[in-house]
């Protein structure tokens, strides 16, 4: 199967990046058709530093590569630097329904809280859409609450295909059930628009003072706990095998220590977790022009797949003539 997803540079990745979407990109790489995209285009419509989203770009990319995604088995590329995605948004534009992307959830949000919303967050779910059918994929690792993105695009290639014929491939979603909902430093999910995020590769000492502050119910020493509503638990079960897990567990249960134990021993499970994807990181970053040697190796064969099927679709709705 063709697999492709994109994630955007809008800062570091943090914990819930990894065990919600990461680790599953990097699982999927053995078995399937691969294509990763660090989506900087969609980051446009929140980043509006030049050289911050060029920094947060790269970072990215050492970010990816570091933590397991191989080039010789994935293609990773800079959504940009694929020109073709945006003629095929257009292309995709010129039949989509105006009431289609006011129901998308993102501008919705943004609209009932007042907060401003451009043309940019409107028309985003035309560009996905554009991302995703470019590169003739078959599945979209997506979490349920990006589903409806896929639905849309899925309606916007199937309209396309019944005005011109059959042009696109129309993918199928495939909710990641595996990704974990992580919990942030104040227990709610964690998200940089909450600020209460650990990034991946954030310096140990950093975590642990995050670790250390995190806030805990107000039960005695002595009394048994409940780890599995434990936003502590649930991140220690993150980062260890299940014989560890239930050895806390059972602790929680028995009552007789702190969060304090559970704390620290979630800040070296950490540690311990993320070393070797730590170790790499370092090495790349001191050799930036094999990353980049990377994203223009996976940009040139993105590139070529977004041709062919730009030029279906182009021929198909007449701006083109045929080869």
């Amino acid at each position: 199967m063709r697999v492709l997803s994109g994630i955007q540079p809008t800062g570091r990745f943090h914990w819930g990046n990894y065990f919600g979407a990461i680790r599953q990109y990097i699982d999927l790489q053995h078995d399937n058709e691969a294509y990763y995209f660090i989506a900087n285009l969609h980051g446009l419509t929140t980043v509006r530093d030049g050289a911050v989203l060029w920094q947060n770009t790269m970072e990215a990319a050492l970010d990816l590569l570091a933590l397991g995604l191989d080039p010789n088995r994935a293609t990773l590329f800079v959504q940009s630097d694929i020109p073709e995605v945006c003629e095929l948004t257009w292309l995709l534009m010129t039949g989509t329904p105006l009431g289609l992307l006011e129901r998308c959830h993102a501008f919705k949000e943004k609209k009932a809280k007042g907060l401003p919303a451009d043309a940019g967050l409107f028309t985003y779910p035309v560009l996905m859409a554009a991302d995703i059918l470019a590169y003739d994929s078959q599945l979209v690792p997506v979490g349920e609450d990006q589903v409806q993105h896929i639905e849309v695009c899925r309606d916007l290639a199937g309209s396309f295909n019944f005005s011109f014929g059959e042009v696109f491939v129309l993918p199928q979603a495939k909710v990641m059930e595996n990704a974990a909902r992580v919990p942030g430093t104040d227990g709610e999910k964690m998200s940089k628009s909450y600020n209460n995020t650990i990034e991946i590769f954030e310096e140990p000492k950093s975590v642990r003072k995050k670790v250390m502050r995190m806030v805990t119910d107000s039960r005695p020493v002595e009394e048994p706990k409940i780890p599995e509503t434990d936003p502590l638990f649930q991140l220690y079960s993150l980062f260890v095998g299940d014989q560890q897990r239930e050895a806390m567990a059972a602790r929680y249960r028995a009552g007789g220590f702190g969060y304090g134990e559970v704390k620290k021993a979630l800040a070296e499970a950490a540690e311990g977790y993320f070393a070797e994807p730590r170790a790499r990181r370092l090495e790349l970053a001191a050799h930036p022009e094999r990353v980049r040697e990377i994203l223009g190796d996976g940009a040139q064969r993105a590139r070529a797949q977004a041709q062919r099927t730009l030029r279906r679709a182009q021929e198909a709705c007449g701006v083109k003539g045929r080869s």
